[in-house]
């Protein structure tokens, strides 16, 4: 059983940053990955980033690329992440999950943190 709990979130005007965190505890066997999602109001979930516990690979959407980054801290048992450059349309709550893979199903889920983003 893997337990997420998400941190960080708040208002910013467009252009600045945040920066989010995922605390995670607990273990599985099948847990290879830890993303960060967000779903925006009347919109579906979609995944940002992602990093594999193995080795260390980071993904992006490309709608965030150059601008946000994804960092685990092992010591902490924390994953991060770093967003710059903040746009109106970043606006929503963001999740922590985590995986198999970097492309699999969820089975773990953070609460959530809300990012708001003024114009």
């Amino acid at each position: 059983e893997v337990q997420l709990v998400e941190s960080g979130g708040g208002l910013v005007q467009a252009g600045g940053s945040l920066r989010l965190s995922c605390a995670v505890s607990g273990s599985s066997v099948d847990v290879d990955a830890i993303g960060w999602f967000r779903q925006a109001p009347g919109k579906e979930r979609e995944g940002v980033s992602c990093i594999r516990n193995s080795d260390g690979k980071t993904y992006y959407i490309d709608a965030v690329k150059g601008r946000f980054t994804i960092s685990r801290d092992n010591a902490k048992n924390t994953v991060a992440l770093q967003m710059n450059s903040l746009k109106p349309e970043d606006t929503a709550a963001y999740y922590c999950g985590a995986g198999a893979t970097c492309q699999s199903s969820v089975p773990y889920w953070g609460r959530g943190t809300q990012v708001i983003v003024s114009s």
